[in-house]
């Protein structure tokens, strides 16, 4: 029995999960048939896992809480490596992706006043934290809550070219910008609903140079549709609300289907799937399916989803 949160398909068309009570999963011949890993840390316990990430070399699964541990699987091994592993109390890692088989990042919740971003050079050999005087710092109350993420679809990163958007929730809801592979940073503000502890972005994605769009919204009143979804048109300079008060409110994961040109959109979450066919003005529900997240093939034939004890591949095939 696993929650899986954390999914990923990899260029060859592998598909690679990993959840709760320690378990990875993948398979080579499009769920046909499973490998299905059980990791633990050093103490024996089973470790909850809500990111994943596969290059063309290795795979890589981060758990979520302290000790936060990061394992390496070479492509083609049984054998996971831990590779990262931050014992701080306040360590909380939420998403993961790479820009290519040598360099990717994870992000998490935030330690000593800036989000924990990791960065790997060396195709993910070695892991090392981007010191908090190189980051933008964390937004925080009068209560001393402050700016996190939500590890609830590994949809907090975007990566394309040589850029990344890291995506924020909670106190603020923001948009962490790196046009040099995490080199150096910047933040954006954005109109998404924030300010309370499960408010703001849960997931973004972008498409082409131009669009990208994030989606979250009150995990504590699902159906408030007023601000929990953004978009961009200028590459994320800046962000606008889109469609306040209509469409769906609370999802935790949204993606492009690739080959629409940016016009279908799915957002997946406990309430449904919602699909765009227009560029997420107009949507369509489908209330008795319950999903955290979901990622495309390359081609956008297929549309693989995971949930609570579930992973399911559909056809988009026509």
């Amino acid at each position: 029995m696993s929650s899986i949160r954390a999914l990923s398909v990899a260029s060859d068309g592998s598909v690679w999960w990993a959840g709760s009570n320690g378990l990875i999963g993948h398979s080579n011949d499009a769920g046909a048939t499973w490998r299905v890993d059980t990791l633990r840390l050093s103490d024996g316990a089973l470790p909850a896992f809500r990111s994943v990430a596969v290059t063309d070399e290795a795979a890589f699964a981060l758990t979520i809480a302290s000790p936060a541990v990061l394992f390496r699987q070479e492509r083609g091994s049984d054998h996971w490596e831990p590779v990262y592993t931050n014992e701080d109390t306040l360590a909380f890692f939420d998403s993961m992706h790479f820009w290519d088989a040598r360099e990717g990042i994870a992000m998490g919740d935030p330690i000593g006043g800036c989000l924990s971003i990791l960065i790997t050079r060396d195709g993910g050999n070695t892991w090392a934290l981007v010191p908090c005087e190189d980051l933008p710092p964390v937004a925080s109350d009068s209560t001393g809550a402050r700016e996190a993420a939500f590890a609830a679809s590994n949809g907090n990163i975007v990566v394309q070219g040589e850029e990344a958007w890291v995506a924020s929730g909670g106190v603020a809801s923001r948009i962490f910008h790196t046009a040099d592979r995490g080199q150096t940073w910047e933040v954006t503000d954005t109109p998404i609903v924030q300010g309370g502890a499960m408010t703001g972005m849960f997931s973004a994605a972008r498409c082409g140079v131009h669009h990208g769009i994030g989606w979250g919204g009150n995990w504590e009143a699902m159906d408030d549709n007023t601000a929990n979804k953004i978009h961009t048109t200028d590459g994320g300079r800046t962000w606008e609300l889109l469609t306040p008060s209509e469409g769906p409110g609370y999802r935790s994961c949204v993606q492009y289907k690739p080959g629409t040109d940016c016009q279908e959109i799915w957002a997946v979450g406990i309430p449904g799937i919602s699909i765009s066919n227009d560029g997420g003005f107009t949507w369509q529900t489908e209330q008795d399916s319950s999903f955290y997240t979901v990622r495309f093939t390359g081609d956008g034939s297929h549309a693989w989803l995971a949930g609570r004890n579930q992973v399911q591949c559909r056809s988009l095939v026509r």
